[in-house]
């Protein structure tokens, strides 16, 4: 089950005003359940469906071709798809968090990469993971 969100949690994470998310979820944009008290609730997975179509370009907008040399396929299998939290760049260094379902994964890249890849909130991103060790952990 997705999380729950109130109205003004939901447009700060879309980053929209709250009377721009009042006005989608009245003409139908935004799914919402609503509460007993008739208050509105939006669904994580319903703020991820937003801002992956918004990160679409438009049905209208020319097809865009790879550069020469762009890598355009992964072979890697152990792939997360989920939306930008957050960028932080600081000296050669980025950390970019990605939003996965319910769950974060944050990731030190270059800040290159991050300019490269044009990567800001809001956008859906792949975590390709790659590695020879995996360390589980367990509390007492």
């Amino acid at each position: 089950m997705s999380t729950l969100l109130t109205v003004r949690e939901a447009a700060e994470r879309l980053g929209v005003a709250y009377s721009t998310l009042k006005q989608w979820i009245y003409d139908g944009s935004i799914r919402t359940t609503k509460t007993r008290g008739g208050h509105h609730r939006v669904a994580a997975s319903e703020v991820d469906r937003v801002l992956i179509q918004q990160s679409k370009p438009p049905a209208t907008a020319p097809v865009k071709r790879p550069n020469p040399g762009v890598l355009v396929a992964l072979s890697g299998r152990n792939q997360l798809r989920g939306i930008v939290e957050e960028v932080r760049g600081d000296g050669l260094l980025a950390q970019v968090r990605l939003r996965i379902g319910d769950q974060y994964l944050t990731a030190v890249i270059t800040r290159d990469a991050v300019n490269e890849l044009k990567l800001k909130r809001g956008d859906e991103a792949l975590a390709i993971i790659k590695s020879t060790e995996v360390m589980i952990g367990r509390s007492s």
